[in-house]
């Protein structure tokens, strides 16, 4: 009976890792970081940087604007031009140009080239990997918000706007680009997931970001100035997820509106921050049934 040749295992000189395992934690968190960083392109080439710094210069640009107004004028005006709380949805395009580009960059990447069973290989759950491309893009976009709130507040501190009155309005816009930036982040994700082809996910996350934002401002103004209805118009509001988010900021945050309607009474702000954490944990629920069908092989 002849023997079976058996299988060798070769050293083909790769240097051994003989360092401390740090688990789960810990490529989470690495993840999320590298995911950050590639948002703004980071860590990657100078063209992959130019789209986002060029939105972030853009984005500050009217809040820059603003400070030089208000210290031209603060002695007339006796305050910013323009209200914090306003300024998320004055910048609408540019917030969803921003998440057109960089949610797909975020994710049809990693699934057009095949690299997600990469990750899965590790000691890896899909949940974390979800909680870090989702984290890392909100916290993104809350940056993006965050610089020009805090460039319109140096601005009113150098015009001796009252400090403490400044400083209360700019935390709650802060809280309130929070939930903008959770809202839309996982929206974006949502979308990007569907496909590993990045154009079509940038068409639809301007599609469903910026056209619906038009289309029901739209409706809400024929509905409460033509029919006179302001209820209805204001309930429209709950379609588009930019006015769904103001009318969450409005009723909970005492925020100055831009929507043409803000949510009808107190029945409908109750609807407003409901529906608002139901669309995040409606994405964040769907963001983890796309990665189980991921296949890791």
């Amino acid at each position: 009976m002849t023997e079976q040749p058996s299988g060798v295992i070769h050293d083909i000189g790769y240097r051994k890792y003989d360092g401390p395992r740090l688990g789960r934690a810990r490529v989470t968190r690495a993840l999320y970081a590298h995911s950050l960083r590639g948002a703004y392109g980071l860590g990657r080439s100078a063209r992959a940087k130019v789209l986002p710094m060029l939105l972030l210069g853009v984005m500050a640009l009217p809040a820059f604007i603003i400070a030089v107004i208000t210290n031209v004028t603060s002695d007339i005006t006796g305050g910013l031009p323009l209200p914090y709380s306003r300024y998320v949805m004055v910048t609408m395009p540019i917030l969803a140009i921003f998440l057109a580009a960089q949610a797909p960059a975020s994710l049809s990447r990693d699934l057009r080239f095949k690299t997600v069973p990469l990750y899965f290989s590790r000691p890896m759950e899909r949940s974390d990997y979800v909680l870090a491309k989702y984290g890392a893009l909100a916290t993104a976009v809350f940056l993006l918000l965050t610089l020009p709130l805090l460039i319109m507040y140096v601005g009113a501190l150098l015009a001796e706007l009252p400090a403490g009155e400044q400083t209360g309005d700019l935390l709650l816009a802060l809280l309130g680009a929070a939930v903008f930036a959770v809202v839309f982040a996982g929206i974006g994700l949502v979308i990007a997931s569907l496909t590993p082809r990045r154009g079509f996910g940038v068409a639809a996350i301007i599609t469903v970001l910026a056209l619906s934002f038009a289309a029901v401002s739209a409706l809400q103004g024929i509905i409460r100035y033509e029919v006179g209805d302001a209820d209805l118009a204001g309930w429209l509001g709950l379609l588009s997820p930019a006015t769904l988010v103001d009318g969450f900021q409005t009723w909970v945050l005492d925020a100055s509106s831009s929507s043409v309607a803000p949510p009808p009474g107190a029945a409908g702000g109750v609807v407003y921050v409901l529906v608002t954490f139901a669309v995040i944990g409606a994405c964040w629920a769907l963001l983890n049934l796309r990665y189980r069908k991921v296949a890791v092989s």
